[in-house]
C-alpha cells in the first residue's frame, strides 16, 4: 500500500483498504448525497478475496467420483507424455456428463483437469507431431465446463497460476506456427478453433494496476494479431489489442472488476490535481514496484526462454538434437513468440515503457 500522508500543507487522509475500494467504486467524481439505497461495495461478487486477491481460495484437489477417469489421467500427464501414452490414455476415455458439477470450485477443478489433458494431448509428441482434432470425449465435457465458467477450452493463467496447479507446455494454437489452422474441438464444431496459451499476459492483478495507475496500452480494433518483428510505429498499437485479447481467457468476474475500475475517475489524475508532494511520492513509489517487477520479468524471460531457445536453435542447426529429446527441447515457436503467441521480448519491453510513462505528472 502507499503510505498516508500527514503532512500539514497536504490536505490528503489516509483510508483503509476496505474503505478506499469502497470509496473508488461507489463515489461519482462530484460529491453527491449517499442514499440508502447504495449498496457497500464488496469484492465476493468478483470472486476476489482480500486475503487471496485473485487466486481462488482453498481448490479442491479431487472431483466427485464419477470423474475420477478424469482425475486418473490428469494427475499422471507428466509420466503418461513421457512415456507416450497419454493419448491412448485419453482415447480410452469415457464420455462423461458434466452436469452434475455443481459448485464453482468443482468446475474450476474440472476445467484445469481436462486442460491439462489438452495440453499434453495436442503435444505429447513436441511441435513436429500435432494433432489437428481433439477427440470427443475430451472436446465436448472441455468445451461445456468452459462456457459454463466463461472461460475458453484452452489452459489459461486462471487454471495454472491462479488455481494452482503446474503447468506443462502452456503454448497455444494461435500465431502458432506448429499448427497453423487451429485445432478441431470433435464433437463442438467442424471448423478448427484457435485459442492463445496461458500467459502473464492473461494475469487479472496487473490488468488492475495498469487500469488504477493510469498505464496506457493503445488498442486498435482489428489489430489483434502479434507477429515478430513488429514495426516500431505499430508496435504500441498491437501491445494494446493483444492485452485486450487476452481479457477474454480471465474469469468473466475479473474481468468485469477490470472493466469497473477503469470506469472511475483517474487516480493519476487525482495525484496530479492535489500537487501533494509526499502524495505525488506515494503515487510513483507504485509505479516504481510495477515498472521493477515487469523489468524482472524481462530478465526471467531473457534467462529461461529466450537463451535457451536460442540454444536449442543451435543445436538443430548443427543436427545434435536426438529424437529422445524432441519433448524436452525448448519449442521453435518460443524462440520468437511468447506462451500467449506474442512477439515476446519487443512486447514486454513495450508493455515496461508504457508503465515508465506514468512517471510524469505534469
Amino acid at each position: 500500500m502507499c503510505p498516508p500522508c500527514y503532512s500539514n500543507h497536504c490536505n490528503v487522509l489516509y483510508i483503509p483498504l476496505d474503505e478506499a475500494a469502497a470509496l473508488l467504486f461507489s463515489s461519482p467524481p462530484m460529491a453527491t448525497t449517499i442514499t440508502d439505497s447504495q449498496k457497500p461495495f464488496s469484492l465476493d461478487p468478483y470472486h476476489v478475496s482480500e486475503e487471496f486477491g485473485f487466486i481462488l481460495p482453498a481448490p479442491l484437489a479431487e472431483l466427485p467420483p464419477y470423474y475420477q477417469p478424469w482425475m486418473d489421467i490428469a494427475q499422471h500427464v507428466t509420466e503418461l507424455i513421457y512415456s507416450h501414452m497419454l493419448r491412448s490414455h485419453i482415447l480410452k476415455m469415457p464420455l462423461l456428463n458434466t452436469q452434475l458439477l455443481e459448485s464453482h470450485r468443482e468446475l474450476r477443478l474440472a476445467h484445469l483437469a481436462l486442460s491439462v489433458m489438452t495440453m499434453g494431448y495436442v503435444w505429447q509428441e513436441g511441435e513436429d507431431d500435432t494433432v489437428k482434432m481433439l477427440p470427443r470425449n475430451l472436446a465436448i465435457p472441455y468445451c461445456e465446463v468452459s462456457q459454463r465458467l466463461g472461460l475458453p477450452p484452452i489452459l489459461t493463467h486462471a487454471d495454472a497460476v491462479l488455481a494452482n496447479w503446474r503447468k506443462r507446455d502452456p503454448q497455444g494454437w494461435k500465431d502458432n506456427s506448429s499448427m497453423p489452422a487451429g485445432l478441431v474441438y470433435e464433437g463442438v464444431q467442424a471448423e478448427p478453433m484457435e485459442y492463445s496459451g496461458g500467459s502473464a499476459a492473461q494475469s487479472s492483478l496487473l490488468h488492475c494496476f495498469d487500469e488504477l495507475l493510469g498505464v496506457k496500452h493503445e488498442a486498435m480494433s482489428g489489430i489483434l494479431k502479434m507477429s515478430f518483428p513488429v514495426r516500431v510505429n505499430v508496435l504500441s498499437t498491437c501491445t494494446g489489442a493483444f492485452l485486450t485479447r487476452m481479457r477474454n481467457y480471465m474469469p468473466p468476474s475479473h474481468k468485469r472488476l477490470i472493466q469497473d475500475i477503469s470506469l472511475q475517475p483517474s487516480l493519476r489524475g487525482f495525484v496530479q490535481q492535489q500537487a501533494c508532494e509526499p502524495l505525488t511520492a506515494a503515487f510513483q513509489l507504485c509505479v516504481t514496484k510495477l515498472l521493477a517487477l515487469r523489468s524482472y520479468h524481462i530478465n526471467v524471460v531473457s534467462r529461461f526462454i529466450i537463451v535457451p531457445a536460442a540454444r536449442a536453435r543451435q543445436l538443430r542447426n548443427q543436427g545434435n538434437i536426438s529424437q529422445e529429446e524432441t519433448v524436452s527441447r525448448a519449442p521453435t515457436a518460443l524462440e520468437e513468440k511468447g506462451t500467449g503467441g506474442s512477439g515476446i521480448m519487443s512486447f514486454l519491453k513495450t508493455v515496461r515503457d508504457r508503465t515508465r510513462d506514468v512517471f510524469n505528472l505534469k
